[in-house]
């Protein structure tokens, strides 16, 4: 449809199963970024990061220091849901470089648990985020996840294009959940002591 592969973000509700995001990404970077002659990887536990695969910080890290691809500037930290490519994996040095927008970030081999693959990544991690491709997987899961809100989410993550992936059922699921989890702060009951 004319949208290069990298403006094109997979979403799934979930992360578990067929079409959760770790089957998904799997699938996708065997398609995507397949092995090649000269591009390193590097295993971590279940995952083969490799030269030119899309990847996500998944937790905040202040410490990071990174630098801007034209070395204007130098700063720290890379954020919960940055989205970026490994642009060298040096075995020698276990460093791996990553690309995020405008800035270079250097992980050390010990910090691999920050990342995961972002072929496909879930709705809840994309809050926030606009694409201009949005491929929807929905095929199934729990109910909790399969509400109203979250396909809400995922169709407005989209700015140009959207596909569905799917089963009906799964959709007319979705669009009938209209439930909500309570959330249990505790924060009406800290409100009241204060005063």
């Amino acid at each position: 449809m004319g949208v290069p592969a990298n403006q094109i973000q997979v979403l799934s509700p979930t992360k578990r199963g067929s079409t959760g995001t770790v089957n998904l990404n799997r699938l996708l970077q065997a398609s995507l970024n397949p092995p090649a002659p000269g591009k390193r990887e590097r295993h971590f536990g279940d995952v083969i990061f490799r030269e030119g695969d899309r990847v996500m910080q998944i937790r905040n890290n202040y410490d990071i220091l990174w630098t801007k691809t034209d070395g204007s500037a130098v700063g720290t930290g890379v954020f919960n849901g940055d989205i970026g490519i490994i642009e060298k994996i040096d075995p020698d040095m276990e460093v791996m470089r990553i690309v995020f927008d405008d800035r270079q970030a250097d992980y050390d081999f010990t910090q691999l648990n920050e990342l995961e693959l972002a072929y496909a990544i879930t709705v809840h991690k994309s809050q926030g985020s606009e694409y201009r491709a949005v491929v929807l997987a929905a095929w199934g899961g729990s109910a909790f996840l399969l509400s109203r809100s979250v396909l809400y989410t995922a169709i407005t993550r989209a700015k140009e294009l959207l596909v569905v992936s799917g089963r009906e059922e799964t959709i007319a699921a979705m669009t009938e959940n209209a439930k909500t989890g309570r959330r249990y702060t505790g924060l009406k009951l800290r409100l009241q002591e204060r005063n």
